[in-house]
């Protein structure tokens, strides 16, 4: 079955699974939480207007300014792009032709834009058999030939995070390799700031770490996302940016989101409440499941049940489920399930029984 590598966009995956899709559905596959965007932005659309005749700032203010006092650091630490998406080509042509090591399973992204700058992949495989989880020591020695390391912190697609004592681990041994370190930090807003690795930039200068404004704060149509890392490290991934990538509305907006801290915790309590219901309901159904801490959980399940009769029956069901084929180790066993509304996590695990009891 062949099937789009993100999740979202589920008309698409309607059409190449080959299934008619029904009169309403619920996307589960891709990871914006259902409070949507903040209310000052619908409150304040008419205002915005003024930015549509005018060019951009070259630099995305006043973005870049916001960015780097929300992480006290100095702006010559960050850079800003069309989406955190922008920022993994960058990387791939700061590493064309060389070798990088991928931590699988991983954000597909990281794979096809590196690839097409012929650089080549270093596989580091996490297995099921112990959850997921990064052995910090199994990285030893397996860096030494390679330009960098991709990693994601927390994990997508099973949410799992790795704390600040492995990360310095981690940013240990890539630095005596030799080897920069490439953080992705898409989904550390649902944990805190807390759990990001900024405060340790100055300690590792060979730590580069990217961020979406797309998860957070529910505006993934206006592409928004950020590099942090030490300022020539900076300069040098930003040197190929086109002129004007960030536009106005995505500059202004964006600038004023990080100053949304109470909605970031409303955020926060929603979707962890939403997890911890969903995580009790995949133990009383026998299935299997990661230790997430954001705002989705990969699941497999019970010994026995097919997952692609599930996948294509939830399909049917109005039900949009993330598959894992683009996963490698995963390769469509497991299903990855972003935090949405009460009322629609309920809708799911009343068709999950329904599927599970009869079949």
């Amino acid at each position: 079955m062949a099937l789009p590598n993100h999740g979202a966009n589920p008309i698409r995956l309607y059409q190449q699974a080959g299934v008619e899709p029904p009169a309403a559905f619920i996307d589960f596959s891709e990871n914006i939480h259902p409070l949507g965007p903040p209310a000052f932005i619908q409150n304040n659309w008419q205002n915005y207007f003024s930015l549509i005749d005018q060019y951009p700032d070259p630099e995305a203010e006043p973005f870049r300014t916001a960015a780097a006092a929300f992480h006290q650091v100095e702006k010559s630490q960050v850079a800003v792009a069309n989406g955190a998406a922008e920022i993994f080509t960058w990387l791939a042509r700061r590493y064309r032709g060389k070798q990088v090591a991928l931590v699988e399973p991983a954000f597909s992204e990281y794979r096809q834009t590196l690839e097409a700058e012929n650089a080549s992949i270093k596989e580091i495989q996490l297995t099921e058999a112990n959850n997921w989880q990064l052995d910090v020591e199994f990285l030893n020695g397996k860096l030494t030939d390679c330009a960098a390391l991709y990693i994601c912190n927390p994990h997508n697609p099973t949410g799992n995070l790795l704390s600040a004592e492995k990360m310095k681990e981690i940013a240990r041994l890539s630095s005596e390799a030799g080897c920069e370190l490439v953080v992705d930090e898409a989904f550390i807003d649902f944990i805190g700031e807390e759990a990001s690795f900024v405060d340790h930039l100055s300690a590792y200068p060979h730590v580069i770490i990217v961020r979406s404004m797309t998860k957070m704060y529910a505006i993934a149509g206006l592409r928004l996302g950020y590099v942090l890392a030490m300022p020539e490290l900076i300069k040098q991934l930003a040197a190929g940016a086109a002129h004007w990538n960030v536009n106005a509305l995505s500059a202004t907006i964006g600038s004023s989101c990080l100053q949304e801290e109470k909605y970031r915790k409303e955020v926060i309590r929603s979707v962890n409440k939403e997890r911890q219901k969903m995580t009790s309901f995949l133990k009383e159904q026998g299935c299997h499941f990661t230790d997430a801490a954001v705002n989705f959980l990969t699941f497999k399940l019970p010994s026995g049940k097919n997952p692609d009769h599930f996948f294509r029956d939830m399909l049917k069901k109005g039900m949009v489920l993330r598959h894992t084929y683009s996963f490698k180790g995963m390769d469509g066993q497991w299903f990855r399930v972003g935090m949405k509304s009460e009322k629609a996590m309920e809708n799911l695990r009343r068709e999950m029984v329904l599927w599970l009891r009869e079949n």
